[in-house]
């Protein structure tokens, strides 16, 4: 590793520095979420903009995630070799270029290429905010502050599902879009003044390597059984609650359930406060019990599925209360899908640290990818925007979740292997439970 620059912070600026680089993160994150979800809530407006069909409109979602998965990997080894300001900046910079782009855009062509240069810089954000927390707080604090990075980042829903959309019916397609790539050149700004690799301002480089030398270390990455076990936690949490806010949730919601678009917009806002208001609990349970996050990963993908199968199995219109649980339990899934990069965190080098949050990330985008692009097709299958339509294309979920529950399971019990090997081994939950019993046995 090598390090370059001095640090000419003050005592004073350092106690306040973690806060203020962070906060700069978190915003950068939240804008990189509105361009992520912004397509979502125009999906309409699109459909008619640029001629196309439900099948057509999907590979907007699909280019973008496709580029963001696929640049997981090289996002990560950059991102060892540059750090984290240089990432964010880049990111923030392209995705505004992609929605300028957008903006004035009537050719499909043209729009379908906006939405890969969102993709391309958003795939650079991410990882690179959850790469400054292990720089500027301590290990105790790493799990919940990576939390409430996960969690009030998705605040970037909201301004999709309000004001964004309120640009959309008022002054229009150019002003909404436009507006959104002036909040990327401001996320860049910010980042390029504020943000630092490190709490004494070191520019914090890995030294540059070969091909072979790259191939050999993602290699050694991916072999960690906590890498694997972090990419299909990811996968299972996340990819119901991705395809539902990135595109398919909005139209479902208003065509299918009936609802009005205010009240399928209040519904994506209840989405970002459910995982707000869950993720400090998932965190903080991470943190206490770091031998037992899989349980927490299999408790919040079996509510996904046990609230898509209700609302599957029930006739239409479902009743507002049983959407309100489904949205509920997806939004779960945001804290859940944290818990990957904790693993990457805990059983990978620091040095190799973006490359193992890369491939973590890949998962649940991976999943988002399929599932986006399986929905539409069954939706131009069966006749579009139906109901019927609808009930037919979420089945695709199923698959899907089948392969993340068995992938936790199975790279779980290599963990714990390895684990063993170390000598250590997580306590049985029934001794756990009576250890608290004889605990408060005493006090009281």
């Amino acid at each position: 590793m090598s390090v370059k620059g001095k640090s000419s912070a003050g005592p004073g600026a350092l106690l306040r520095a973690p806060l203020i680089v962070w906060g700069v993160g978190l915003f950068a994150y939240v804008v990189a979420v509105l361009n992520r979800t912004s397509l979502g809530v125009a999906g309409l407006e699109a459909t008619t903009r640029f001629g196309v069909s439900a099948g057509v409109l999907s590979l907007f979602v699909v280019l973008q995630v496709v580029v963001y998965a696929a640049m997981q990997i090289p996002s990560g080894v950059l991102l060892d070799r540059f750090g984290s300001r240089a990432m964010i900046t880049t990111g923030a910079l392209i995705m505004g270029a992609g929605q300028i782009v957008l903006a004035f855009s009537t050719d499909l062509q043209w729009a379908i290429a906006a939405r890969v240069l969102v993709g391309l810089g958003d795939a650079l954000i991410f990882i690179a905010v959850i790469r400054l927390i292990p720089q500027w707080f301590s290990n105790r604090k790493v799990p919940v502050i990576t939390q409430l990075t996960g969690i009030l980042g998705q605040s970037g829903q909201v301004l999709s599902a309000v004001p964004l959309l309120f640009l959309l019916r008022g002054p229009g397609w150019l002003t909404a879009y436009l507006s959104v790539a002036a909040l990327c050149v401001f996320a860049a700004v910010l980042a390029v003044l504020i943000i630092r690799n490190d709490p004494f301002g070191r520019e914090v480089t890995t030294r540059p390597a070969s091909l072979r030398a790259v191939g050999k270390t993602i290699s050694s990455v991916w072999g960690q059984s906590g890498t694997r076990l972090g990419f299909y936690a990811h996968m299972g949490t996340s990819f119901s609650g991705n395809v539902f806010v990135l595109l398919w949730g909005f139209p479902y919601l208003v065509t299918a359930q009936g609802l009005s678009e205010p009240a399928a917009s209040v519904l994506l806002t209840i989405f970002v406060v459910a995982t707000i208001v869950i993720g400090p609990g998932v965190g903080a349970l991470t943190a206490r019990h770091p031998l037992r996050r899989s349980w927490l990963v299999i408790a919040i993908i079996s509510a996904n599925v046990v609230m898509w199968t209700v609302v599957l199995a029930i006739p239409w219109p479902a009743p507002y209360w049983v959407i309100l649980l489904l949205v509920i339990a997806m939004a779960a899934g945001g804290p859940g899908s944290i818990i990957g990069f904790d693993y990457a965190r805990t059983f990978n080098d620091p040095r190799t640290l973006g490359i193992a949050q890369g491939m973590v990330n890949q998962g649940g985008f991976s999943g988002t990818l399929v599932t986006v692009a399986a929905v539409g097709v069954v939706l131009t299958f069966f006749g579009e925007y139906s109901a019927e339509a609808f009930r037919a294309a979420w089945l695709v979920q199923y698959p899907i979740w089948a392969i993340a529950i068995t992938g936790v399971l199975v790279t779980r019990r290599k963990t714990r292997k390895a684990l063993a090997a170390q000598g250590i081994y997580p306590r049985r939950i029934r001794d756990v439970l009576r250890r608290r019993a004889r605990t408060s046995s005493g006090d009281a």
